[in-house]
């Protein structure tokens, strides 16, 4: 019943727009962050590998911390809820892509309107002469030899362009975020948990301007009981199975 409900309301709709987070990246064996024994906090202290402090006070140290996520982030493949999410851009009937994950991942799908709103590892930014550049050409130093990227231009330290403890969001990716989410009659979050502020109070802006919403996320969220549907189960196994059921049908 659910997935005929979502079907008939995704093919209602002319302007759709997800929100992903951690849980769809989970099965390509990128761990979340916040979950008990799994997520990466439980094992490393935020404050310590992942805030700009902690880069700005020991940019070796930092990079050393961050060494094991980043090899996770190269190595993973998309699994098949991003693959199922690309369908859905390419079939018409989603336009924007906003993801709380730095993989990467939603690109190697397919996917082509994709806001990353808590950066990525696509570039790296001095934080002195504010040069930017690729990260292509440090990824396999960094992470074979644990070389620490440096600028080209001043020889400082590059830092990631992710959004660490400390940082805002990038103003220009969170104000199209916000535009789309103002804009867009559905709303699908697929895998966030939708604890994490501001990203969180998203698909509250589109339900405010009369969105559905759609969730699928394995844990409850505080939106639950304003969603037209809700499913409470794997992000990989829900989203094809939907997207199967709307394309094939």
């Amino acid at each position: 019943m659910g997935i005929r409900c979502a079907t008939d309301i995704i093919r209602g709709c002319k302007h759709g727009v997800v929100l992903s987070g951690a849980g769809i990246s989970t099965p390509s064996g990128i761990p979340d962050f916040r979950s008990p024994d799994t997520g990466l906090w439980s094992k490393f202290d935020p404050m310590e590998v992942a805030s700009l402090a902690a880069f700005r006070y020991d940019p070796q140290k930092f990079y050393q911390g961050l060494r094991g996520l980043t090899e996770l982030v190269f190595t993973a493949r998309p699994n098949a809820a991003h693959l199922a999410l690309a369908r859905l851009e390419q079939a018409g009937y989603i336009h924007t892509v906003i993801t709380q994950n730095v993989d990467l991942l939603h690109q190697r799908a397919g996917s082509k309107n994709v806001l990353e709103v808590h950066g990525s590892f696509q570039t790296l930014t001095c934080v002195w002469c504010f040069t930017q550049v690729s990260s292509e050409s440090y990824i396999n130093p960094y992470l074979e030899q644990g070389l620490v990227p440096t600028c080209p231009r001043c020889g400082h330290y590059l830092k990631p362009d992710l959004v660490l403890f400390g940082e805002q969001l990038p103003s220009k990716t969170w104000l199209q975020a916000l535009n789309a989410s103002k804009n867009c009659d559905l709303m699908i979050v697929a895998g966030s948990s939708l604890e994490v502020l501001p990203v969180a109070g998203l698909p509250m802006r589109a339900l405010e301007n009369g969105a559905h919403l759609i969730l699928i996320n394995y844990s409850q969220t505080y939106l639950d009981v304003r969603a037209d549907v809700v499913f409470h189960e794997d992000v990989d196994h829900i989203l094809p199975y939907l997207v199967d059921h709307l394309l094939e049908n």
